[in-house]
């Protein structure tokens, strides 16, 4: 489903991955010891600033710092909605 929200010049829109819910062996991670994933799928992009194009595009699957953006809730749904220069990389 399209999300219809068109973010603002170099602003992008992410939905975060899940959260793990185990460890590499197995032990099952309480809601409260979660970290907040770090990694995430670009679902809408600005057009970029006048000389400053935007890099990444929706599809995308980025990294970006533990506390960048702003969480939001669109339809039931969570996103994060930050600026491009707050994405470290796109894998």
């Amino acid at each position: 489903m399209a999300v219809q929200v068109k973010p603002l010049a170099d602003r992008v829109l992410v939905e975060p991955a899940a959260a793990e819910e185990t460890t590499a062996s197995g032990i099952i991670i309480p809601d409260t010891a979660k970290e907040k994933p770090q990694r995430g799928k670009v679902v809408a992009v600005g057009n970029g600033k006048k000389d400053e194009p935007l890099t990444v595009k929706a599809g995308d699957t980025v990294l970006y710092g533990k506390y960048s953006g702003t969480e939001i809730s669109i339809e039931g749904s969570d996103y994060l909605i930050m600026r491009e220069s707050d994405i470290f990389a796109i894998v």
